[in-house]
């Protein structure tokens, strides 16, 4: 049974994951990395999630404000618990709580070579956009807005 818990980028379970996301991030964006882990500081990100199974933290995901919209970052799940619709109960938990914060769009950027991410989007109603803020000409990635109702 997964359950999910709100809190802080400070959080050591969140933390963790973060290490091995960054480690994940490093083989799919290979020269690009350093160009993406520079938007992806996880410091201070106030509105964090953790997803546990039992007692073991199994993923993660987050949001931060970008322009009156909520931008959700560090979107992960551990390999070994993919394809059990943790990632969308994440990202369906923090689009509730976003709408709890006021918030009536959700951004997102992720990688050209994300297929899986990419597909669980378009899943949960994200279409595609023009690159925006800092991805704007940059040709990996992949930018999708959904309208939180």
């Amino acid at each position: 049974m997964i359950t999910l818990k709100r809190t802080t980028s400070d959080n050591p379970d969140f933390e963790k994951l973060v290490v091995q996301l960054d480690a994940y991030l490093r083989v799919l964006d290979g020269d690009d990395h350093e160009f993406y882990a520079q938007f992806n500081k996880s410091s201070a990100l106030k509105n964090a999630l953790i997803a546990y199974e039992d007692a073991t933290p199994v993923g993660i995901g987050a949001y931060k404000e970008f322009e009156n919209a909520a931008e959700m970052k560090r979107m992960y799940v551990l390999p070994e618990y993919r394809g059990k619709g943790i990632a969308t109960q994440i990202l369906i938990e923090l689009e509730t709580w976003a709408k709890e914060e006021n918030y009536t769009i959700s951004l997102l950027e992720t990688g050209f070579m994300q297929k899986d991410a990419i597909a669980l989007y378009t899943k949960l109603g994200y279409k595609r956009i023009d690159n925006f803020g800092q991805y704007i000409g940059v040709d990996n990635s992949v930018c999708m807005k959904k309208t939180l109702k």
